[in-house]
């Protein structure tokens, strides 16, 4: 409902007489806001005007006013139901009488966006929430007095005097449109772009000559780049605008103390005609030419502020008229305002693209040493099987050779049993990188989980029997059937039992149970150990952790073994979770994996050794090939001992030259040689007649499944890891002669053993 106010409501007065004798009739006032309470105030700022106010409280009343009566201006709250203040200012731009009707939005708050967009809509002005009674009254007052002049000319067109309010309140409006209109295109002009080299080209665009024929940008925030300038002078002889960019030294040491002073202080600085008369183009870092040089009477310095934050100045300069204009509009002020913003954005982009490339540098390097990590595990552990080779085979030797004594029994039962957890240890290393590099794949069949359980305390049994530890079994009474990789699960169910052995005191127990839960299997180990810590127990499994030890390193590993059982065990689609009251209390870790129906496994073959066992063979021409003169000294050691004939040769060239000179029957071939690799060396052996059937064996470092199929690719039989089992070696070797004495292709069958 609109409430009107008119004369009557008023006291009356008496107005004052016009020059021409008649008096000045009243205006309309039209107050737009949905709180009663904020009418009632402007009724009491605005009724001393002795004006008809007009007072309704939605956009939809407002429009039924204006299509009533003719207003001299127009007060519109921004924030309101149903149709919102800006709604309403644009309704009423398209009533051809309310075209140029003066509005002021009243807002209890106005940003850059908010601003922009009202004065787009043709505001004359934004006034905050609570007003000011002074203020307001003396805003209305003008328009209202434009708005009667305007009538007044209208309906005395023969009077001077009200031609020339006419005028003036024409060229008023015009200034206020012209103002909003370049402060709403700078606004978008500048928010065009996020990048400071181009929002410095535009603000000096937006000035020159807009408002002055010369201006200067410097920054003087360090994200953004402190010290770099930016000049633009519109030449007076009408050339194109001439814009130049370089450091700060490249300015005056006038103008320079001008544009940081203007800042530290966050207000602006005046340079006089006296101040500028003694600089040239140069002093500007311009290079125009001394009369397209515009005259310099006088330049203004304004701070770019955003919050506390200084990120620069600019400077105008040019004639007493153009620098008066552009202060007295505003327009410099109120441009350096929306420029500053600008400027913000452009260097929290900026920010924000550092620091995302320092994120993307700290990740690449992580993933780089990461790499580096597991190449150098990877490498490590091939290297360290090459001594571990001849060490194994010496020690073989020794047994066979040496005469029985305790002594000797004693030492070389100590070094076989050094050897298998430096063996241990090293496989550990390479089975993490191995993973780590997506290289490990399972060899799925139908498990029982009896025979998983019982291979696994076989392999640890040993161990814990050596620490006078006591191991107690629990399995369910019925088949438990999983999906699984044997050696593999084997291998984290025997790194647990390892692992509760170690860090347990000597003749302690340790618990194995099994049980089936729905559709899973579930496995625990339990020890009566030294625990682990609260602060420990989240990162357990993460590679190379281990809890405080003393400098006795009395439990000794390197910290992969849990690592590698909860890959592998997350491999099999499972989950093992670690358990402990703390230290000293003990701990538990629980393997849990998915289990399927009760179908028995196929049964395997016999392994090479078992097969041979039966068979006696006859002394054969062997030839040993191996860089490692102590590995190729070893295995042929090894081989004498059985009866053999054997030769040896320490790389490809010298392997091939004693394969034509002795025509072996058997060669074990090292990969990694000089000169020629194993491949090349295998493949020119199956080319020669008298080696076509002959059994090549691949003694290597390298145990990945590629390095399998290249080998048999290249033509070998088998495929041996280091450090290779003697007797393993000598029954693969027992085998092959057991099938070819029968007439059987035995040693055309690919096989692989990594030990």
């Amino acid at each position: 409902m609109a409430v009107q106010i008119d004369e009557r409501t008023l006291p009356p007065e008496d107005p004052e007489p016009e020059p021409d004798g008649t008096a000045m009739e009243k205006a309309d006032i039209l107050v737009v806001d949905d709180l009663p309470e904020k009418l009632l105030v402007f009724r009491t700022v605005l009724e001393e005007l002795g004006q008809n106010l007009v007072l309704v409280r939605s956009g939809a009343d407002a429009l039924r006013e204006i299509l009533l009566r003719e207003f001299a201006v127009i007060l519109l709250d921004v924030n309101m139901p149903g149709i919102d203040g800006f709604d309403t200012a644009t309704l009423i731009r398209q009533h051809r009488r309310c075209r140029h009707t003066p509005i002021i939005f009243i807002t209890s708050y106005a940003d850059e966006m908010q601003t922009a967009r009202g004065y787009s809509l043709g505001a004359v002005d934004y006034i905050l929430s609570p007003v000011v009674p002074e203020i307001l009254r003396s805003k209305v007052s003008v328009f209202v007095a434009l708005y009667q002049m305007r009538r007044q000319v209208r309906r005395q067109a023969d009077a001077r005097a009200a031609v020339m309010a006419a005028q003036a309140a024409r060229r008023v409006a015009e200034e206020n449109d012209r103002r909003s209109a370049f402060l709403a295109h700078a606004s978008r002009v500048l928010s065009g772009s996020l990048q400071i080299t181009v929002a410095m080209n535009q603000l000096v665009e937006l000035l020159v000559p807009e408002l002055a024929p010369l201006a200067v940008v410097l920054l003087l925030d360090a994200d953004l780049g402190a010290g770099e300038m930016l000049a633009a002078v519109q030449p007076s002889d009408g050339a194109p605008l001439q814009l130049s960019t370089g450091p700060e030294a490249r300015l005056h040491e006038r103008l320079r103390r001008a544009l940081r002073d203007a800042a530290q202080g966050r207000q602006s600085v005046r340079l006089d005609e006296e101040a500028l008369a003694a600089l040239v183009p140069a002093d500007f870092g311009l290079a125009a030419a001394g009369d397209a040089f515009p005259p310099l009477r006088s330049a203004q310095v304004v701070p770019l502020v955003f919050g506390e934050r200084m990120l620069g100045a600019v400077l105008i300069a040019g004639s007493d008229a153009i620098e008066r204009a552009a202060a007295d509009a505003g327009l410099l002020g109120e441009l350096a305002a929306r420029a500053a913003t600008a400027f913000e954005n452009a260097r929290l982009y900026l920010v924000l693209q550092r620091e995302m490339l320092e994120r993307q540098a700290a990740q690449e390097e992580l993933q780089r040493t990461n790499r580096r990590k597991d190449e150098f595990l990877a490498m490590m552990s091939h290297e360290l099987r090459n001594p571990l080779a001849p060490i194994h085979t010496a020690v073989q030797v020794i047994r066979r050779v040496a005469a029985p004594h305790p002594k000797v029994a004693w030492a070389l039962d100590i070094a076989e049993r050094q050897l298998k957890q430096l063996t241990r240890l090293i496989e550990e290393l390479l089975d993490v990188a191995r993973i780590s590099q997506g290289k490990i794949v399972l060899k799925h069949a139908t498990l029982d989980l009896n025979a998983v359980v019982a291979q696994s305390v076989e392999t640890v049994q040993p161990f814990i029997d050596g620490r006078r530890q006591a191991l107690k079994v629990v399995v369910p009474q019925q088949p438990a059937w999983l999906l699984g990789d044997m050696a593999r699960l084997t291998q984290v169910i025997a790194n647990l039992l390892h692992n509760a052995a170690k860090y347990s005191p000597e003749g302690t127990g340790i618990e194995l149970v099994c049980w089936l839960e729905e559709e899973d299997i579930l496995l625990s180990v339990r020890d009566h150990g030294i625990g682990i810590d609260a602060e420990l127990l989240p990162r357990i499994f993460d590679l190379f952790e281990q809890g405080e030890r003393g400098l006795d390193r009395a439990q000794g590993g390197l910290g992969v073994g849990l690592t590698l059982a909860r890959r592998l065990t997350e491999m099999h689609g499972g989950r093992i979770e670690a358990f402990s009251e703390g230290r000293d209390r003990g701990s538990e870790f629980r393997l849990r994996l998915p289990r399927v129906g009760t179908v028995a496994p196929a049964a395997g073959q016999a392994l090479p050794q078992e097969a041979a066992a039966t068979h006696r063979i006859e002394a054969l021409r062997i030839l040993v090939v191996d860089d490692n003169h102590d590995a190729a000294t070893g295995i042929a050691a090894m081989l004498e001992l059985e009866g053999h004939a054997v030769h040896t040769a320490h790389d490809g060239e010298e392997a091939l030259a004693a394969a034509n000179a002795h025509c072996p029957v058997v060669v074990v071939l090292d990969i990694g040689l000089p000169l020629l690799d194993g491949y090349e060396v295998a493949r020119r052996m199956r080319a020669m007649p008298e080696l076509a059937g002959a059994l090549l064996i691949a003694v290597t470092g390298y145990g990945q499944n590629e390095d399998r199929a290249a080998a048999y690719g290249a033509g070998f039989d088998h495929h041996f890891v280091k450090p290779a089992d003697p007797e393993t070696l000598l029954g693969c070797i027992r085998l092959w002669c057991g099938q070819r004495a029968q007439g059987g292709a035995g040693n055309r069958q690919p096989s692989s053993t990594a030990l």
